[in-house]
């Protein structure tokens, strides 16, 4: 059992049976009446963020989580197949619970977070960048570099990006996995 004091940002915690990650808090003393904490929890399942205030010194029930890094293998009609990289064992994941998953290519590293107790997987985390290879896009022209604008173009996992004009099939470029956009273009 924790309590408020304990809050802390990335905390998981039980609340009436659902799993909510802290994705912030902050502790507040009014100059008149009890201390509070306030903070925006993200739902596991859903994603959804909501606003929860706590009085001072509530127990709060911990969900004991591990990260543990998986290697994407390949897709079935089962989800998408992972192995774990230090036992070697082999599990299915939903899509759902994969932020990113639109980039996700053969022989990638995710970290996945399981609790502790049940061995439930709760979310697959891709790294925050990724490479990929432009597979289509329309042609560049030269000079197209002096304004921001931009065009789609889909790369090898199949999702489609948009890129700065000047870029190009068969370039790399190097994608944000959590809002889908483009960072660079990668040289070599």
């Amino acid at each position: 059992m924790a309590t408020t004091a304990d809050i802390r940002n990335g905390m998981c915690i039980d609340l009436d049976g659902q799993f909510f990650f802290v994705a912030e808090f902050l502790h507040v003393k009014p100059g008149k009446g009890a201390a509070f904490v306030r903070t925006k929890l993200r739902n596991v399942k859903t994603g959804r963020i909501i606003d929860k205030t706590f009085n001072a010194g509530v127990k709060l029930e911990e969900v004991r989580i591990e990260r543990r890094p998986y290697q994407y293998l390949y897709k079935d009609d089962m989800g998408y197949n992972f192995m774990n990289t230090e036992t070697f064992e082999q599990i299915s994941i939903p899509g759902e619970v994969i932020e990113g998953v639109q980039f996700l290519k053969e022989g990638d590293m995710v970290e996945v977070q399981v609790h502790a107790a049940t061995e439930t997987v709760l979310t697959a985390e891709m790294p925050q960048t990724v490479i990929l290879e432009v597979t289509y896009t329309e042609p560049g022209l030269k000079g197209d570099t002096a304004t921001n604008a931009t065009k789609p173009a889909t790369v090898e996992t199949g999702a489609e990006v948009r890129v700065p004009l000047f870029i190009n099939e068969g370039e790399k470029i190097k994608i944000n996995t959590s809002d889908g956009s483009y960072v660079e273009r990668v040289k070599g």
